[in-house]
């Protein structure tokens, strides 16, 4: 008698297939970039420069989506909540995707709810300081904070449990500089306040308007968030390569990421679509003068390892600081 499949071995064989049939058909429609931000900002900028090249690549439009909110949260949360088949990604930087887990109790995803399939650019950090503040190094500002009689120096960011909040608080504990630290609603009052000579010191983004502000003697730059130097900046000192400061390599960047439960061969797909975006000297060259880094193609599983360094990185000076979720 000839013997039939059962039900059961039918239905699991479909169930291990069907992925890999829909994998194969990716994509066949639209995909919406998700940017948890509004227009004109810079994940927006990425975005844009990156939602056509893409779309070639993958044979379908990319289209770009601003849902600002809840510090980046609303963004992340509509592509957590969308189907995991890669037609809904987003444009995430550390802040959203790491940051506001740490710091905001009403955001109940955590970095372990998606992945990255693409880390676009990166650009570090640079501590600034007032432009008639007697420091221009790490080593005069160490020498400042133990002048008898010296006031603590203060250092604004752009809220308590923020990026530069959090780098600051490493920054005081490695190299034992007391520090002020001092909130703001956003970037754009830190740097006038800093000019202004109101503040001490403030980490930001080396990116934008900072390195002309710098050029221009507005305000002091007493190094960078890296171990090396950069080719197009050789005059600024890497942070890390000093004694007082090994590891404290910072760097803000923006990727591409879908729900932890996306398909193997599709988030390959996206990952080769980046990559392949990437490719376009014009895009290259929009992000440099932007003062960013294009990162070169990475891997899917070195891009989780990335993730994963960032994230502990994030939450151990946050458990450092008792740093609670308000």
């Amino acid at each position: 008698m000839r013997a039939f499949p059962s039900i059961s071995w039918l239905l699991t064989t479909v169930l291990v297939l069907c992925p890999v049939a829909f994998a194969q058909t990716y994509p066949s429609k639209p995909i919406t970039m998700v940017v948890p931000y509004p227009a004109g900002g810079p994940s927006d900028f990425v975005a844009r420069q990156m939602q056509t090249d893409m779309g070639k690549s993958l044979g379908q439009p990319v289209m770009v989506d601003n849902l600002g909110g809840v510090a980046g949260a609303l963004g992340v949360q509509k592509m957590l909540n969308a189907p995991a088949d890669g037609y809904t990604v987003t444009l995430g930087s550390p802040l959203e995707l790491i940051i506001t887990p740490l710091t905001l109790s009403t955001v109940k995803y955590t970095p372990a709810d998606f992945k990255m399939v693409g880390q676009i650019v990166r650009a570090p950090m640079v501590l600034l300081a007032r432009k008639d503040l007697p420091a221009n190094t790490v080593e005069e500002l160490m020498a400042l904070a133990k002048t008898p009689g010296a006031k603590p120096l203060s250092a604004a960011n752009t809220g308590t449990g923020s990026m530069f909040h959090l780098v600051s608080e490493k920054f005081s504990q490695q190299t034992r500089i007391p520090l002020i630290h001092v909130p703001y609603k956003g970037g754009a009052p830190v740097i006038t306040d800093l000019m202004g000579g109101q503040i001490d010191l403030s980490f930001a983004i080396f990116a934008g308007s900072i390195p002309g502000l710098i050029a221009e003697g507005k305000l002091k730059a007493i190094g960078l968030t890296t171990k090396d130097k950069l080719p197009t900046f050789p005059h600024l000192t890497p942070l890390a390569s000093l004694p007082q400061l090994q590891g404290f390599e910072f760097n803000s960047w923006a990727g591409i990421q879908v729900p932890k439960n996306t398909p193997d061969a599709i988030s390959a797909r996206l990952n080769k679509a980046v990559y392949d975006a990437l490719q376009n000297p014009e895009i290259r060259k929009a992000f440099e003068a932007s003062g960013n880094t294009v990162v070169p193609p990475t891997s899917l599983a070195d891009l989780d390892k990335q993730l994963k360094a960032e994230v502990e990185r994030y939450q151990a000076i946050a458990k450092s600081i008792n740093l609670q979720p308000q």
